[in-house]
């Protein structure tokens, strides 16, 4: 998730603060439009550094869709 909340803070100019909170705002219209990606999205967001967000080989934002909607692809 520090990948994604860094390219917030260049690339929008947000502070991490703002970039933290953006991304739990989206995270949870996620889960509430599409339930069945709860789980998929708490494993993409996790906060603790385990999740992968696109670099390197893991189940990173994009590749945890599994081309959901032109993620992942």
């Amino acid at each position: 998730m520090q990948e994604l909340i860094d390219r917030l803070t260049t690339q929008a100019g947000l502070s991490p603060d703002q970039a933290h909170k953006a991304i739990e705002a989206i995270t949870g219209f996620v889960k509430e439009k599409f339930p069945m990606l709860g789980g998929a999205v708490d494993q993409m967001f996790k906060s603790d550094g385990s999740s992968n967000t696109g670099t390197g080989g893991g189940a990173g934002l994009g590749s945890g869709l599994g081309g959901f909607g032109g993620f992942g692809q």
